[in-house]
């Protein structure tokens, strides 16, 4: 697969609102040899009590088997609640290593989790290393460690376009003809390229703020005294407003913002902002 049609995958799969079958289309040009042959749809009662409350039902979409021999099973779990995918982040790990562990101990888990609203969803990769010690009796004791559900799990969907997550993956879909290992998939999903991301931009833009701040106090004497007489410099004052921003796109991403009357709440527009600027 060339650039382009990794990239045309990519987008329309991640920057979209979940679509079974075009995540199923995804993951087969992600994983050359995924094994369907076990593929099935899971109810309510294949799920545990434990996560009955926020699990509705799960599918098999089927199991791949890295160059290493590493045994991972994809999955998409519907959830029950709306917002969920932000709240129960501990639970839906939790559910993978019961899944993971009573699938005869498998290392990992490729998962999309989805809500009642399909329009954001959650791209996991979910990974038990079995590490064996020994015990001061002699004993060889199998030690469980669990991947950060952070480190490798992002929303992505229609208000969540994760454009450098995007991009990780690009490399496995254009070399249609390599299967990737568990690390390399790994590497691709790794949230902390995104992190980096994030605060490099958002150190220049605070840099482009507070130089056009600069400027017009430079130019406007009366702004400059207003400034004094509040005792704020330009840095604090560009600091301050970008983190009110930060927190007002907090609460739109939760769904705080323009919520309906009578309607439920977190139910508000995740565009809410850039709806009410193009009002004015």
């Amino acid at each position: 697969m060339n650039r382009q049609a990794a990239k045309r995958l990519i987008e329309e799969t991640l920057s979209q609102p979940f679509d079974e079958g075009r995540f199923k289309y995804f993951v087969k040009n992600l994983l050359n040899d995924l094994d369907e042959s076990k593929a099935g749809t899971y109810s309510e009662k294949y799920i545990k009590d434990a996560f009955k409350q926020h699990i509705r039902l799960y599918k098999r979409i089927g199991k791949y088997t890295d160059p290493d021999g590493v045994e991972i099973d994809v999955l998409i779990v519907y959830l029950r609640r709306a917002g969920a995918l932000d709240a129960a982040r501990t639970i839906q790990r939790d559910f993978i290593r019961d899944y993971l562990k009573t699938r005869g101990n498998k290392e990992a888990g490729l998962v999309a989790f989805v809500g009642p609203e399909p329009s954001d969803w959650r791209f996991s990769l979910v990974r038990i290393d079995y590490r064996s010690e020994q015990t001061p009796s002699g004993k060889v004791k199998v030690k469980e460690e669990l991947t950060p559900v952070r480190r490798f799990s992002f929303l992505v969907g229609k208000n969540e376009p994760n454009h450098t997550a995007q991009q990780q993956l690009y490399p496995l879909l254009e070399d249609s003809r390599h299967n990737p290992t568990l690390s390399q998939l790994e590497a691709a999903v790794n949230i902390e390229s995104v992190t980096k991301e994030f605060f490099e931009k958002y150190k220049e833009l605070f840099l482009d703020l507070k130089e056009e701040l600069d400027a017009i106090l430079a130019k406007n004497r009366s702004v400059e005294a207003e400034f004094k007489r509040c005792e704020i410099d330009t840095p604090g004052f560009a600091k301050r407003l970008l983190g009110q921003i930060v927190f007002l796109y907090f609460l739109q991403k939760k769904g705080w913002l323009g919520v309906q009357p009578g309607k439920e709440w977190g139910t508000g527009s995740k565009n809410y902002l850039f709806e009410l600027y193009q009002k004015q």
